[in-house]
């Protein structure tokens, strides 16, 4: 439990999709901070000793769960709420922090070319989250943030919890990690803020649908900026980005093509391949670890009419 927080919302205290009249879990004064226990995105149908047939029976409509929501005294359309992220801590079951990885028929950039559910467990030190998880393959350096994360749409609901939207959501940054200090725009009286989706590491696109899935308990402090008109969701992070990957440098991939999609696609693809060529690995375990670890990059959307995509693979998750 954090020790500092004003406030503590237990696990119990969870929702699924948006909705304005669902009632506050919690009214917070800007300037307190709030202690969430977040489920993971399963909402606990997948867990440690889980395996392939669980991901198959996966009920849809008790996905990614968010704990909320929040009233915060004093906020009102047109407002932002400030939200710094004070830190995570990572939830133990049978004795270790853990957390899953799962390829989801129909899911993913590259659903065509994987329609079969697969699954790893990841299982790493609670007390150290920033050590390398080891898994069947490699070895991935941890970056914790929560995958979902918004307030409530001033369109009555419900409202599917799985699109980002303006007001925040389903946004998977991988950035929105301790330290980093994010706005959102507010559409009801009270905000009505709530956060879930835990992830222990994700690699810019998610390519393959889901992180390192891992139930988390998350530390933040509200505060309200007024009348700030803010379109869209920004956000400051309090340093480098991707210092967790960097050190030994990458294996990149690239896609071509005058369709965003399809240079992205391919770039991935082309990763894929290469990782089954190099380390002998099966297509989707290559594919499942990329998405927790890789990162898709725009490097060129100007010579048209073909734009290019990059995929950085980082080679410190083998070396």
């Amino acid at each position: 439990m954090c020790r500092n927080c004003d406030h503590t919302i237990h696990r119990a205290q969870h929702h699924f999709g948006w909705d304005n009249s669902i009632p506050p879990a919690l009214r917070v004064e800007p300037g307190q901070s709030v202690h969430f226990e977040c489920v993971d995105s399963s909402a606990g149908q997948l867990g440690p000793s889980s395996t392939v047939a669980d991901v198959a029976a996966l009920d849809f409509a008790r996905i990614n769960p968010v704990t909320g929501p929040v009233w915060v005294e004093g906020a009102k359309p047109g407002d932002a709420l400030k939200i710094t992220i004070d830190g995570f801590t990572p939830q133990v079951a049978e004795g270790s922090a853990w957390g899953w990885t799962a390829n989801i028929p129909g899911f993913g950039l590259l659903a065509d070319q994987f329609t079969d559910p697969a699954l790893t467990i990841w299982k790493y030190d609670a007390a150290n989250p920033q050590m390398s998880l080891f898994g069947r393959e490699g070895k991935v350096p941890l970056k914790p943030f929560a995958g979902t994360i918004g307030c409530a749409m001033a369109e009555d609901g419900p409202h599917s919890i799985v699109p980002p939207r303006r007001v925040g959501g389903n946004l998977d940054i991988r950035d929105l990690a301790a330290g980093t200090v994010l706005y959102l725009p507010v559409e009801v009286e009270g905000a009505l803020f709530s956060v879930g989706d835990t992830h222990a590491a994700q690699g810019d696109g998610e390519i393959c649908g889901t992180a390192i899935e891992s139930p988390m308990d998350v530390s933040l402090r509200f505060d309200l900026v007024k009348d700030a008109r803010l379109k869209t969701p920004r956000f400051t992070t309090p340093g480098p980005v991707s210092r967790h990957l960097d050190a030994k440098g990458y294996e990149v991939t690239t896609g071509l093509a005058p369709d965003l999609m399809q240079a992205s696609r391919d770039a991935v693809a082309g990763m894929v391949d290469l990782l089954c060529a190099q380390r002998g690995m099966a297509p989707v375990d290559a594919y499942m670890l990329m998405s927790t670890c890789g990162d898709l990059r725009i490097s060129e959307i100007v010579d048209m009419p073909n734009w290019v995509v990059s995929f950085y693979f980082p080679r410190i998750v083998f070396e």
